[in-house]
């Protein structure tokens, strides 16, 4: 099957087409013509001044960060480059996963797209031919400040360019050069500013932002619908989303959380029956107001993030028909380090009220049995699920200590303020895992106590999702690992699609 192609243009680009990128990695990616254009531009405009005049010029022919005022010889330069690169390669810790590193891929090359970076156009198009070739640098999670950008993580990524460092390719792990040997490749020599403009920018954090964010939208649709299963297996009350209530208070992701409950619940034969209480817990009774705050927040972390993927976020910066090369502080990473702790808040929260449901369920109340289990003594049930997901949860609020704060200075206090928006992002990646498996726990509880009210239905949008779910996790009748479980019904949520049930 022939591949499709993908253009990376210097106009606007979506969440959308990333996403598109992320659910097909086959996909061929190529410059436009019009990119191609403008990074041909640039370069040619930049080897045009260099060689009339030799002004200092930050990066190009002089050192970095404190060392911004010693000049570099002419015939040094591209020397100068290619130690740039080896010398930031300093990072440590876990590996970042592949999917964040093919990101990181394609948008450093839409950064260099605009014509402002100054690489050359062998030099960009290798890093699509790595993204190409399925070949992913490895690069360490550990290391950047978040600025100047992600240095360190940025060298790793660019490392094979010359050859070096280390890649994943065909599941294996191997050295740039043995590969290179492989295939027939050669390593790439780099010219004046190509080490700094690639190693300049937000990418590292940015591709971490774009991951978490399209597996939050994801989580919070789950944590809208679980909501409502988990509302009916309480048997509790429908009144508090009636939309006289958040028709006084117009927040719209709490509108729009009252609205999603009240269609899954319409048609449910509990949400109708008579009740015996007058009001319910937070849990149940605020997933508006809490579901929604959350949804407003990752509305605004998106809109942070796509305004990002369409920026040139290196130094310094070129701008052909100005005739003016500007060195500044795009890659400082405060826009996104702020949005990633905002995105931590959002996603833990939804975490913690689904933890507290989850309590809720298990305390033998409503009618349920204790810990949701016929003959509990002998049996423990779901007992030990609040235990892992409380664990979770409190994991979660460690993490979401902000690190934007935690600005260290660096480079002999030339880099005195940064950003440390790559910890956030690391953290953040985790709360997201955490929430996964929170939710993982609350649809085993939700059904376990929805298979106690039998004959009674849920909404038939739930009964759906029950039925399938059932597929994969049967009802737990006497004690079994529950942490089977648990991965179970994690990956069951990953791999729901909603706009695929919603077009049938």
């Amino acid at each position: 099957m022939s591949q499709s192609v993908i253009q990376i243009t210097n106009n606007h680009i979506s969440l959308g087409f990333l996403r598109e990128l992320i659910n097909d990695p086959i996909q061929k990616v190529e410059f436009s013509s019009e990119a191609t254009l403008a990074i041909i531009r640039a370069r040619t405009y930049l080897d045009d001044k260099l060689s009339r005049d030799d002004s200092p010029i930050y990066g190009i022919n002089t050192g970095f960060g404190f060392l911004c005022n010693t000049q570099i010889e002419r015939e040094d330069l591209e020397l100068l480059q290619e130690r740039l690169i080896k010398s930031h390669a300093c990072g440590t810790g876990d590996v970042a996963p592949i999917e964040v590193v093919r990101l990181m891929l394609i948008l450093k090359a839409k950064s260099i797209s605009f014509g402002h970076s100054g690489v050359a156009l062998e030099t960009a198009q290798r890093l699509l031919d790595f993204y190409n070739h399925q070949i992913t640098p490895v690069v360490y999670v550990q290391g950047s400040l978040g600025a100047s950008g992600d240095l360190a993580p940025l060298a790793h990524l660019c490392l094979p360019i010359l050859g070096e460092g280390e890649v994943f390719y065909r599941g294996k792990r191997m050295h740039t050069q043995d590969l290179f040997q492989q295939l027939g490749w050669k390593p790439m020599k780099l010219r004046s500013k190509e080490g700094i403009g690639l190693l300049n920018g937000t990418q590292f954090m940015l591709s971490f932002a774009v991951r978490i964010i399209l597996c939050a939208y994801h989580y919070a649709e789950w944590a809208d619908h679980l909501a409502a299963l988990s509302l009916d297996a309480f048997d509790g009350l429908t009144s508090p989303f009636n939309p006289l209530l958040h028709k006084i208070r117009p927040h719209a992701g709490q509108i729009i959380t009252a609205e999603i409950i009240r269609n899954l619940l319409s048609d449910s034969e509990i949400a109708h029956q008579r009740k015996t209480t007058i009001q319910d817990p937070y849990s149940f009774r605020c997933v508006p107001q809490v579901h929604g705050a959350s949804r407003d927040a990752l509305n605004h972390c998106a809109d942070t993030f796509v305004i990002e993927v369409n920026s040139t976020t290196d130094n310094p910066n070129i701008f052909v028909d100005e005739d003016e090369i500007l060195t500044g502080g795009n890659f400082h990473g405060q826009p996104l380090a702020m949005a990633l702790e905002y995105m931590s808040l959002a996603l833990a929260e939804l975490g913690s009220i689904s933890e507290r449901r989850v309590f809720q369920l298990l305390s033998g109340n409503r009618g349920l049995p204790l810990f949701l289990i016929a003959n509990p003594g002998l049996n423990s049930g779901l007992m030990i699920t609040q235990y892992t997901a409380a664990a979770l949860v409190s994991e979660n609020k460690q993490l979401c200590t902000p690190a934007v704060v935690d600005t260290i200075p660096s480079s002999n206090g030339q880099e005195d303020h940064v950003s440390m928006g790559a910890y956030g992002a690391v953290k953040c990646h985790q709360i997201l895992k955490n929430l996964r498996n929170l939710l993982a726990i609350e649809i085993i509880a939700a059904s376990q106590a929805l298979w106690f009210r039998r004959p009674l239905k849920t909404g038939s949008n739930l009964e759906n999702i029950l039925k399938a779910f059932r597929e994969v996790v049967p009802p737990v009748q006497e004690d079994r690992i529950l942490q089977v479980d648990v991965a179970s019904a994690a990956k069951f949520i990953d791999n729901w699609n909603f706009e695929k049930v919603r077009e049938s």
